[in-house]
């Protein structure tokens, strides 16, 4: 496998229209007259399209039910009107998209491991309800998303379609935030937890060991985050700008017309081989500093903000 991935490396690099033949010839569906990015940007992540499988249509199960270990994350999505519900990083990290529908609001609820990004979309485009597979591809160590309707290519750090005959479109991102388990019971008694897929995967082991304290991140080619920062530290990504996670060590920042509270009690889903007891790395949320309304935001790796964002800001403080 090893072989056949480099091997696929130096074909991409060298020879970036006949990479993009071979994409051909492997997406037949897809429509490569159309892309907004360079092809020698993009790499098998050493999986073919769905092996890693994309969860539809999930089943839930009860706070009281789940057998989820308190520090565990989960990523929360609170739509008004709706009973809340988490997706455990247990079953996310071997699947990758649940494609669900919370209320009328379709939803992929989506988390790359290589880059820490959670991101829930509304999967509505127009008049279509797109629903996403995992292509097995990746471009800047990120995971590029494909929906089945029109085998469009979409990356998931941006929500962007990236080539096919959507490109150039966009996904509305729905607020989510990642916290343990024990918060999300705490604060949701009757909220509901997705049930575990029934997938032959060991759910609770995380297949990335330590990959958050390595020195380079996979597959990714490009610059190092400015100021010193190490690639795969942890920020607070809001838009365009980013919060060195360690700022936070107070525990709150007020600034931007943000409030940006860091609180400790949730494993690592990317340190030791069990997801529970893993490194403490704390949870975020962001809320609009005059309303308290909870704003988009995620908690990503650096290297990954700066490869889409290169002219992001950075917060760095005084």
């Amino acid at each position: 496998m090893k072989v056949l991935l480099c091997a696929a490396i130096l074909l991409t690099l060298a020879f970036p229209a006949l990479a993009q033949s071979q994409f051909a010839r492997a997406w037949p569906e897809t429509d490569f007259t159309r892309s907004n990015v360079p092809f020698d940007e993009i790499f098998s992540g050493g999986v073919p399209r769905d092996g890693i499988p994309a969860l539809t249509d999930p089943s839930f199960i009860t706070v009281t039910q789940a057998d989820i270990p308190a520090d565990e994350p989960v990523m929360t999505v609170e739509l008004d009107g709706e009973v809340p519900r988490a997706y455990p990083l247990r079953y996310l990290t071997w699947h990758e998209i649940v494609n669900d529908t919370i209320g009328t609001v379709p939803v992929a609820v989506t988390f790359c491991p290589l880059c820490n990004s959670g991101l829930v979309f509304d999967r509505r485009v127009g008049d279509r309800v797109l629903e996403f597979g995992v292509s097995g591809l990746l471009r800047h160590s990120d995971m590029v998303m494909y929906d089945r309707q029109t085998h469009s290519w979409w990356q998931q750090f941006t929500g962007d379609a990236i080539v096919g005959a959507l490109t150039g479109l966009e996904l509305t991102e729905v607020v989510s935030w990642m916290e343990p388990m024990g918060a999300f019971a705490e604060r949701h008694s009757d909220g509901l937890v997705m049930a575990q897929p029934g997938a032959p995967r060991p759910y609770g082991v995380n297949p990335y060991e330590r990959y958050d304290s390595s020195a380079r991140p996979f597959l990714y080619f490009g610059e190092d985050p400015p100021h010193g920062i190490a690639p795969l530290a942890r920020v607070v990504r809001v838009g365009d700008r980013a919060w060195p996670l360690e700022r936070l060590e107070s525990g709150l920042i007020e600034e931007a017309g943000l409030r940006i509270e860091w609180t400790a009690g949730m494993a690592s889903a990317l340190d030791q081989n069990s997801i529970s007891g893993s490194r403490d790395v704390g949870f975020v949320r962001v809320r609009d500093a005059d309303t308290g309304d909870d704003v988009v935001h995620e908690v990503v790796f650096a290297f990954a903000f700066h490869a889409f964002a290169p002219d992001g800001e950075w917060m760095l403080g005084e």
